[in-house]
Protein backbone atom coordinates (compact mmCIF):
# COMPACT_ATOMS: atom_id res chain seq x y z
CA UNK A 1 0.00 0.00 0.00
CA UNK A 2 1.42 3.27 -0.91
CA UNK A 3 1.86 5.78 1.75
CA UNK A 4 3.33 9.22 1.20
CA UNK A 5 3.05 12.98 2.66
CA UNK A 6 3.21 15.44 0.10
CA UNK A 7 3.60 19.21 1.65
CA UNK A 8 3.77 22.44 -0.48
CA UNK A 9 6.29 23.69 1.03
CA UNK A 10 8.88 24.07 3.50
CA UNK A 11 8.62 27.04 5.61
CA UNK A 12 5.51 28.96 6.31
CA UNK A 13 5.42 32.66 7.20
CA UNK A 14 5.76 32.80 11.50
CA UNK A 15 6.90 29.40 11.78
CA UNK A 16 10.18 27.74 11.57
CA UNK A 17 11.26 25.08 8.52
CA UNK A 18 9.31 22.56 8.74
CA UNK A 19 7.59 23.58 11.91
CA UNK A 20 3.81 23.73 10.29
CA UNK A 21 3.44 19.95 9.18
CA UNK A 22 5.53 18.74 12.19
CA UNK A 23 2.12 17.10 13.50
CA UNK A 24 1.56 15.94 10.26
CA UNK A 25 5.12 14.26 10.01
CA UNK A 26 4.61 12.74 13.19
CA UNK A 27 1.72 11.33 12.85
CA UNK A 28 2.97 9.83 9.36
CA UNK A 29 5.78 8.44 10.77
CA UNK A 30 4.56 7.23 14.08
CA UNK A 31 6.33 6.72 17.46
CA UNK A 32 9.27 4.10 16.13
CA UNK A 33 12.48 5.17 15.14
CA UNK A 34 13.23 5.39 11.77
CA UNK A 35 16.21 5.75 9.37
CA UNK A 36 14.98 7.77 6.17
CA UNK A 37 17.02 8.28 3.42
CA UNK A 38 17.16 11.78 2.29
CA UNK A 39 17.23 13.06 -0.96
CA UNK A 40 18.91 16.92 -1.49
CA UNK A 41 19.55 16.85 -5.13
CA UNK A 42 16.98 19.74 -5.65
CA UNK A 43 18.86 21.80 -3.65
CA UNK A 44 21.09 24.43 -5.63
CA UNK A 45 22.66 27.27 -3.67
CA UNK A 46 23.62 25.18 -0.46
CA UNK A 47 26.04 22.01 0.03
CA UNK A 48 24.39 19.05 0.44
CA UNK A 49 26.04 18.88 3.84
CA UNK A 50 24.24 21.66 5.02
CA UNK A 51 21.12 20.80 3.20
CA UNK A 52 21.26 17.04 5.31
CA UNK A 53 22.09 18.95 8.35
CA UNK A 54 19.02 21.01 8.18
CA UNK A 55 16.49 18.56 7.52
CA UNK A 56 18.44 16.20 10.16
CA UNK A 57 17.94 18.90 13.10
CA UNK A 58 13.94 18.60 12.38
CA UNK A 59 13.58 14.98 12.16
CA UNK A 60 15.78 14.09 14.91
CA UNK A 61 13.66 16.44 17.21
CA UNK A 62 10.70 13.75 16.26
CA UNK A 63 13.26 10.81 17.15
CA UNK A 64 13.95 10.01 13.40
CA UNK A 65 17.54 9.70 11.46
CA UNK A 66 18.49 10.92 8.14
CA UNK A 67 20.75 9.60 5.76
CA UNK A 68 21.47 12.04 2.94
CA UNK A 69 22.00 9.67 -0.44
CA UNK A 70 25.15 12.18 -1.14
CA UNK A 71 27.07 10.05 1.94
CA UNK A 72 27.68 7.08 -0.02
CA UNK A 73 25.82 4.80 -2.69
CA UNK A 74 22.77 6.57 -3.07
CA UNK A 75 21.10 2.66 -4.12
CA UNK A 76 22.41 1.12 -1.05
CA UNK A 77 21.02 3.61 1.01
CA UNK A 78 17.83 3.68 0.02
CA UNK A 79 17.82 0.47 0.07
CA UNK A 80 18.87 0.09 3.38
CA UNK A 81 16.53 2.78 5.10
CA UNK A 82 12.66 2.76 6.09
CA UNK A 83 12.02 5.57 4.32
CA UNK A 84 12.66 8.22 1.80
CA UNK A 85 12.51 12.06 2.10
CA UNK A 86 12.37 14.42 -1.06
CA UNK A 87 13.44 18.33 -0.14
CA UNK A 88 12.61 20.86 -2.08
CA UNK A 89 14.36 23.20 -4.14
CA UNK A 90 14.92 23.13 -8.53
CA UNK A 91 12.91 20.12 -9.70
CA UNK A 92 14.70 20.26 -12.81
CA UNK A 93 17.96 19.91 -11.07
CA UNK A 94 16.72 16.98 -8.60
CA UNK A 95 14.95 15.20 -11.61
CA UNK A 96 18.02 15.38 -13.54
CA UNK A 97 20.31 14.02 -10.81
CA UNK A 98 17.59 11.03 -9.79
CA UNK A 99 17.72 10.02 -13.37
CA UNK A 100 21.47 10.47 -13.63
CA UNK A 101 21.90 7.83 -10.41
CA UNK A 102 19.51 5.06 -11.70
CA UNK A 103 17.23 5.84 -8.62
CA UNK A 104 13.94 6.54 -10.26
CA UNK A 105 12.73 2.81 -10.67
CA UNK A 106 14.09 1.73 -7.33
CA UNK A 107 12.37 4.63 -5.69
CA UNK A 108 9.06 4.16 -7.56
CA UNK A 109 9.45 0.49 -6.35
CA UNK A 110 10.10 0.52 -2.93
CA UNK A 111 7.08 3.27 -2.13
CA UNK A 112 4.43 1.43 -4.22
CA UNK A 113 5.88 -1.75 -1.78
CA UNK A 114 4.60 0.13 1.10
CA UNK A 115 7.66 2.20 1.73
CA UNK A 116 6.90 5.23 3.36
CA UNK A 117 7.56 8.87 1.03
CA UNK A 118 7.95 12.40 2.26
CA UNK A 119 8.52 15.33 0.28
CA UNK A 120 7.72 19.24 0.31
CA UNK A 121 7.57 21.22 -2.96
CA UNK A 122 10.35 19.84 -5.61
CA UNK A 123 10.02 16.74 -3.89
CA UNK A 124 6.12 16.80 -4.27
CA UNK A 125 6.38 17.31 -7.95
CA UNK A 126 8.92 14.24 -8.21
CA UNK A 127 6.00 11.95 -6.69
CA UNK A 128 3.72 13.43 -9.75
CA UNK A 129 3.26 11.72 -13.19
CA UNK A 130 5.82 14.31 -14.78
CA UNK A 131 7.21 17.79 -13.33
CA UNK A 132 5.15 19.97 -15.76
CA UNK A 133 3.29 21.66 -13.28
CA UNK A 134 6.41 22.77 -11.10
CA UNK A 135 7.33 26.20 -10.85
CA UNK A 136 10.77 26.46 -11.02
CA UNK A 137 13.17 27.50 -14.33
CA UNK A 138 14.67 24.88 -15.90
CA UNK A 139 18.03 25.66 -15.11
CA UNK A 140 19.12 22.34 -16.46
CA UNK A 141 17.79 19.60 -18.79
CA UNK A 142 16.58 16.16 -17.22
CA UNK A 143 17.05 12.89 -19.26
CA UNK A 144 13.12 13.16 -19.63
CA UNK A 145 9.89 15.18 -17.81
CA UNK A 146 8.75 12.17 -16.78
CA UNK A 147 9.03 11.44 -13.18
CA UNK A 148 7.47 8.89 -10.05
CA UNK A 149 4.33 8.44 -10.74
CA UNK A 150 3.53 7.53 -7.72
CA UNK A 151 0.26 9.58 -7.91
CA UNK A 152 -2.73 10.00 -10.73
CA UNK A 153 -2.48 14.30 -10.71
CA UNK A 154 -0.13 16.93 -11.24
CA UNK A 155 0.14 19.15 -7.91
CA UNK A 156 1.01 22.92 -7.96
CA UNK A 157 3.32 23.34 -5.17
CA UNK A 158 2.94 27.12 -3.43
CA UNK A 159 -0.21 27.53 -5.25
CA UNK A 160 -0.73 31.46 -5.57
CA UNK A 161 -4.10 33.17 -6.39
CA UNK A 162 -2.69 36.71 -6.60
CA UNK A 163 -1.82 38.98 -9.34
CA UNK A 164 0.12 41.74 -8.22
CA UNK A 165 -1.11 45.38 -9.53
CA UNK A 166 0.75 46.39 -12.27
CA UNK A 167 1.79 43.06 -13.92
CA UNK A 168 1.46 41.70 -16.99
CA UNK A 169 2.69 38.23 -16.99
CA UNK A 170 0.44 34.89 -16.48
CA UNK A 171 -1.38 34.39 -13.21
CA UNK A 172 -0.61 30.50 -12.32
CA UNK A 173 -4.02 29.91 -12.72
CA UNK A 174 -3.58 30.58 -16.67
CA UNK A 175 -0.08 28.75 -16.25
CA UNK A 176 -2.11 25.58 -15.79
CA UNK A 177 -4.73 26.41 -17.67
CA UNK A 178 -2.12 26.67 -20.50
CA UNK A 179 -1.00 22.89 -19.45
CA UNK A 180 -4.06 21.45 -19.32
CA UNK A 181 -4.96 22.23 -23.26
CA UNK A 182 -2.67 20.17 -24.17
CA UNK A 183 -2.72 17.74 -21.07
CA UNK A 184 -6.53 16.95 -21.07
CA UNK A 185 -7.00 13.66 -19.33
CA UNK A 186 -4.53 15.28 -16.30
CA UNK A 187 -6.18 17.27 -13.52
CA UNK A 188 -4.04 19.54 -11.18
CA UNK A 189 -3.67 20.62 -7.73
CA UNK A 190 -3.40 23.95 -6.87
CA UNK A 191 -1.99 23.07 -3.69
CA UNK A 192 -1.58 26.23 -1.67
CA UNK A 193 1.46 27.03 0.87
CA UNK A 194 0.51 25.27 4.15
CA UNK A 195 -1.48 22.52 2.65
CA UNK A 196 -0.55 18.82 2.41
CA UNK A 197 -2.05 15.59 0.67
CA UNK A 198 -1.75 12.34 2.55
CA UNK A 199 -1.65 9.18 0.57
CA UNK A 200 -2.96 6.13 2.48
CA UNK A 201 -3.49 3.73 -0.04
CA UNK A 202 -6.89 4.55 -2.34
CA UNK A 203 -7.18 8.03 0.02
CA UNK A 204 -5.70 11.31 -0.89
CA UNK A 205 -6.75 13.45 2.08
CA UNK A 206 -6.16 16.73 1.84
CA UNK A 207 -4.75 18.50 5.55
CA UNK A 208 -3.74 21.71 7.03
CA UNK A 209 -6.11 24.60 7.16
CA UNK A 210 -6.48 26.15 3.68
CA UNK A 211 -8.31 25.15 0.57
CA UNK A 212 -6.82 23.76 -2.39
CA UNK A 213 -8.00 24.65 -6.39
CA UNK A 214 -8.73 22.02 -8.44
CA UNK A 215 -8.06 21.99 -12.30
CA UNK A 216 -9.16 20.24 -15.48
CA UNK A 217 -9.50 20.66 -19.05
CA UNK A 218 -13.28 22.17 -19.73
CA UNK A 219 -14.25 22.68 -16.31
CA UNK A 220 -14.54 25.70 -13.87
CA UNK A 221 -11.26 25.58 -11.44
CA UNK A 222 -13.20 24.78 -7.96
CA UNK A 223 -11.74 24.55 -3.95
CA UNK A 224 -11.97 21.88 -1.99
CA UNK A 225 -11.88 21.81 1.74
CA UNK A 226 -8.81 20.73 4.28
CA UNK A 227 -9.99 16.79 5.04
CA UNK A 228 -11.59 16.17 1.72
CA UNK A 229 -10.54 12.55 -0.20
CA UNK A 230 -9.00 13.70 -3.57
CA UNK A 231 -9.80 10.82 -4.99
CA UNK A 232 -13.24 11.16 -4.69
CA UNK A 233 -13.22 14.06 -7.63
CA UNK A 234 -11.51 11.84 -10.12
CA UNK A 235 -14.68 9.67 -10.21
Amino acid sequence: MKNLLLLSNSTTHGFSYLEHALDSIKDFFGDDHKLIAFIPYAGVTFSHDDYEAKVASVFNSLGYSINSVHNGNPRAIIEQSDAIAVGGGNTFQLLKSVYEYELMNLIRTKVENGTQYIGWSAGSNLACPTIRTTNDMPIVEPRSFQALDLIEYQINPHYLDAHPEGHHGETREQRIEEYLVLNQDKYVIGLREGSTIHVSGDKHILLGSKQARIFKFAKKAYEIEPGTDLSTIFI
